[in-house]
């Protein structure tokens, strides 16, 4: 498992590979993000537009109360790249991943998340590990969180190790990049924040290499933090007992996407 760390030049300058991949998906999971996702959508347009021949946008509105939604069909509406997927009501952030993957066409799949913590300027470095690695997870060279979440994310990330074997550096970063075939190699069940454990878990049982490369982490600027709550952390902890166990995680919702495209 090889761990490289990637320095980002200037702060929001978009860095061209010499050679552009042929497709790429890039899809964020959003809910109740109308402060952000316009910049979001549109970071993630420039980044994909300067380093891949044919890419797609996709935000997966999780049932979002605000205007999430509509500010996405817009910008689908002025560009036939961003793809706008709703679910009608709010399913949690394992159930957005699951349909963000299931929406996905191109051969690689990248995922982030809407609040606009992460530069999509750094994803040049990602992009060129996946050519050779089929997973690139990536790990926040310095966390922008309180110091409570930081100990819950390190206690999480020691519990993973001990009972499933899986280390990395920070399993829940939400800066991951797959080949598109390795995702078929895993059904993923989770609709909580135990998504990202599922899926990296399941690929280490399935023997898929991975690569973890650093990246940048900036304070949250609108909106309120979604994960960490007392019931994210229980319902968590099911999930860890019953992936330990081979028990299923949750029962599927009929249609996985929700809603067809916008």
């Amino acid at each position: 498992m090889a761990v490289i760390g990637v320095r980002s030049g200037a702060e929001g300058k978009l860095h061209r590979l010499d050679l552009t991949v042929a497709s790429l998906s890039i899809f964020f999971p959003a809910f109740n993000e109308d402060a952000i996702i316009e910049r979001t959508v549109r970071s993630a347009v420039d980044a994909a537009r300067a380093n891949a021949d044919d890419y797609e946008i996709i935000v997966v509105d999780d049932g979002s109360a605000d205007s999430t939604a509509e500010i996405v069909a817009r910008l689908a509406q002025q560009d036939p790249h961003v793809k706008l997927v709703r679910h009608a009501t709010n399913r949690g952030y394992g159930a957005a991943l699951r349909t963000g993957f299931a929406s996905a066409t191109k051969d690689l799949v990248f995922f982030s998340d809407a609040d606009g913590q992460f530069n999509l300027g750094e994803l040049p470095g990602t992009l060129e590990l996946a050519r050779t690695s089929p997973v690139v997870a990536g790990y926040r060279i310095k966390r922008s969180d309180p110091w409570v979440r930081l100990f819950i994310a390190r206690t999480y990330r020691l519990i993973v190790w001990l009972v499933f074997g899986l280390r990395v550096r920070d399993i829940d970063c939400a800066w991951k990049m797959f080949q598109r075939d390795v995702l078929s190699r895993v059904e993923l069940e989770s609709n909580g924040a135990f998504i990202s454990s599922e899926l990296l878990i399941k690929l280490k049982r399935q023997g898929v290499p991975l690569t973890q490369v650093g990246v940048h982490h900036y304070p949250r600027t609108t909106g309120v933090s979604k994960g960490a709550t007392p019931i994210v952390i229980l319902r968590t902890i099911r999930d860890i007992i019953r992936l330990r166990l081979g028990m299923p995680l949750a029962p599927r919702a009929p249609q996985e996407a929700g809603a067809a495209p916008r």
